[in-house]
């Protein structure tokens, strides 16, 4: 699929880090909003920008500041935690 957009140029150049291709840039842009609205996995973020490996995909949501650990992996750890504290209470002589 072929998208085209058009953009004045004095707005364009803020939207566009310095030395990325603008297509590159706008690719980069919705896909990495997809992956964080969850409607792409990481390897297809992975496939879609040509990345040779999982190190390279955590380096760019590096980057771009996306945390991979989410508020139910967050809720997940702690009722892990919670549980595992009520079975050593548990296992503890009175």
């Amino acid at each position: 699929m072929q998208i085209v957009i058009s953009i004045p140029d004095e707005l364009a150049a803020p939207l566009i880090p310095r030395g990325q291709e603008a297509s590159r840039a706008a690719l980069e842009a919705l896909a990495l909003e997809a992956y964080r609205e969850r409607r792409m996995t990481g390897h297809q973020l992975r496939m879609l920008l040509g990345m040779s490996s999982r190190f390279e995909l955590d380096a760019f949501l590096k980057q771009h500041r996306v945390e991979k650990f989410t508020i139910e992996d967050f809720e997940h750890d702690l009722e892990t935690i919670r549980e595992m504290d009520r079975n050593r209470k548990a296992e503890r002589p009175v």
